[in-house]
């Protein structure tokens, strides 16, 4: 008997130096998809994705920009997503991070695969010519992966505090699992330095990440609708779960609603990932979940958002290893030792 599956997408930050030769590794004898990204990247004179991948070294300034990570990040899920082994499972929803958006589109059918890497490339390139300001991940979660109520009321006391502050402008970008991400201005940014408590690793600066899912970003979408219209958006095959938790069935949409929230409300309005999840798997009740590579960042906030809803009977990280042991809820293809889980 099929498993049901819920494939959740990554965003950007997801392709870093140890993913650096990823479609060279997995997907030399499977070019199809690889060639169809490289035909979009050709066409608008760019370095195809193919060759970012085969470079000798991975160097930050090229790999981590946004016109350059989104397409390879697009090629990598979407050649991962079609390796999943259809014969033991049955894909019953799609959900993604932040940029995953769009890839949880072209995973649903909603867009096709070339569509996909255009409106990935284009935004991209948007993003990395016109974004502005920047993020910051600060993490609220105890050891076992459970939120601590005080740090949550400390965000909604500090996100209240930054409104009565003049001449800066700060955000809740995206909620990560056990994470909040803050979108701000140069002025947002320094201000949430100083008030955001530190330890070994938070709070954590995105590097070459504009300030998304922000009005911040109201700019952008103009521009985006000036080169992408609604024609693209199709009926889709597979229900997808947007970044307010809201389910869009194959058929039961309008293509006009689709696409302004696409190039909308995606774009300028805070990104509930948790929220997201756990709507997925509240709704579709899937066997487990396939997070898509490239990277293996994605795995732990999508673990703490199924955590933080009780989602059969989970209670902690301690309690998620010891599953994952036995008859694992989560397979991350972005993890040597488990993309054999799910591929075919």
């Amino acid at each position: 008997m099929k498993k049901r599956a819920l494939v959740v997408c990554p965003g950007r930050g997801t392709y870093n130096a140890a993913e650096l030769g990823y479609l060279r590794r997995y997907y030399a004898t499977r070019p199809d998809i690889v060639a169809t990204v490289d035909a979009v990247r050709k066409a608008n004179g760019q370095v195809p994705v193919s060759e970012l991948d085969s470079a000798e070294k991975y160097a930050p300034s090229v790999h981590m920009t946004g016109d350059n990570a989104s397409p390879l990040i697009y090629a990598c899920a979407m050649a991962d997503f079609a390796a999943i082994d259809r014969d033991r499972f049955d894909i019953v929803a799609v959900t993604g991070n932040s940029m995953g958006w769009y890839l949880a589109l072209a995973c649903a059918g909603i867009l096709d695969l070339e569509a996909g890497a255009r409106l990935v490339n284009n935004m991209g390139g948007l993003m990395h010519e016109h974004g502005t300001g920047g993020q910051v991940v600060w993490s609220m979660i105890d050891e076992n992966w459970n939120t601590q109520l005080d740090k949550l009321q400390f965000i909604n006391d500090l996100s209240a505090k930054a409104k009565l502050v003049s001449g800066i402008h700060v955000h809740v970008s995206i909620r990560l699992g056990g994470m909040i991400v803050f979108a701000a201005d140069d002025a947002g940014l320094k201000w949430l330095s100083e008030h955001l408590p530190k330890d070994d690793r938070f709070p954590l600066r995105l590097m070459h990440h504009a300030a998304f899912h922000s009005p911040l970003l109201d700019h952008i979408v103009p521009m985006a609708r000036a080169i992408h219209d609604a024609s693209d958006f199709g009926r889709g095959t597979i229900p997808a779960i947007d970044g307010q938790g809201r389910i869009w069935s194959p058929g039961a949409f309008g293509r006009d609603a689709i696409y302004d929230y696409t190039l909308g409300a995606q774009l300028t309005d805070s990104y509930d990932f948790t929220r997201a999840v756990q709507v997925a798997a509240a709704e579709f009740a899937p066997d487990t979940i396939i997070v898509l590579g490239p990277g293996t960042t994605l795995g732990a906030p999508t673990a703490q958002a199924l955590i933080a809803s009780g989602w059969r009977g989970l209670s902690g990280k301690a309690d998620f290893q010891s599953r994952q042991t036995n008859d694992p809820i989560l397979m991350s293809m972005g993890m040597e030792d488990q993309r054999g889980w799910a591929e075919s």
